[in-house]
């Protein structure tokens, strides 16, 4: 694996794993429209874990609090703390089952690789055009602590069709935050928060399959790109909640508008992405 391919899968996972804009699809993207292989397990988990780190550092406020919450529920005593820790189990639970049960097709080998891009053009438009209509229609009148136990479940719910290449966990969790009412930077807390059980699954799978491939070796190369995706993801995080705090979400949606059809667009005009 070459530096110049390291540098950029680093960078495109801590660049898009919190913005609405599907970081599978990019990753999925890299291998499919160059003649790079796949980066790798060792080097998924290290960026995964970069990002993770990432993501609790900019909210160790929210992360301790819940916590501190956690504990004080098992001894009895219910804090807003503790009612937002059990919320966001509550809201992992549809798509950490839903990933542990499709674990073996969604990384199984034979794919038709037109079909992937194909479905990540639509679900990168489809999914876009939906975060706009929330975005326009919705009121901004709910932060987290407004957040009832169905409305975590309905979240958790969306959460779950970011198994679907292209769709965006922060993006179809944000979507659903928008339509619950929630403001764009609460919507977009929340939905960082979910990530953090939903990267710890998804690096333990991965894990166990390094440790049963015998390959869980630490190399340079994954410390090197655990550290970068950890870099851009923090930097990611704070100019994606600045931004919302006082804009929307147009320019991703038109990214993601452009993305799509441009994906389309090469797969109907030309064969640089054959069937596989």
């Amino acid at each position: 694996m070459s530096l110049v391919h390291l540098l950029i899968v680093a960078l495109v996972q801590g660049v898009t794993e919190f913005l609405p804009i599907s970081s599978s699809a990019h990753l999925i993207l890299i291998p499919a429209l160059t003649d790079w292989p796949d980066q790798g397990l060792i080097i998924d988990v290290a960026v995964h874990v970069g990002t993770l780190l990432a993501v609790l550092i900019y909210f160790a406020r929210d992360v301790w609090t819940m916590v501190k919450g956690a504990l004080l529920l098992a001894v009895g005593r219910w804090t807003p703390g503790g009612k937002l820790a059990l919320q966001v189990v509550l809201a992992s639970v549809p798509v950490i089952v839903a990933g542990l049960l499709l674990h073996a097709l969604v990384l199984g080998e034979g794919r038709d690789l037109r079909l992937l891009v194909q479905v990540i053009a639509w679900a990168t438009l489809g999914f876009g055009i939906l975060l706009w209509i929330a975005d326009r229609v919705s009121m901004q009148v709910r932060k987290i602590e407004h957040l009832g136990w169905g409305d975590a479940l309905l979240i958790g719910l969306a959460q779950a069709l970011a198994l679907i290449p292209g769709t965006s966990r922060s993006g179809i969790t944000m979507t659903a935050g928008r339509f619950l009412g929630m403001e764009r930077s609460e919507a977009a807390r929340f939905s960082m928060l979910l990530s953090i059980p939903t990267i710890l699954a998804a690096g333990t799978v991965a894990g166990v399959d390094l440790h049963h491939g015998g390959d869980a070796r630490l190399t340079l190369g994954a410390l090197v790109a655990g550290g970068l995706a950890f870099l851009t993801a923090l930097c990611a995080i704070a100019v994606l909640m600045r931004w919302l705090r006082r804009a929307g979400f147009a320019p991703f949606v038109v990214y993601r508008i452009l993305l799509g059809l441009g994906l389309l667009g090469l797969l109907h005009f030309t064969p640089l992405i054959p069937g596989s």
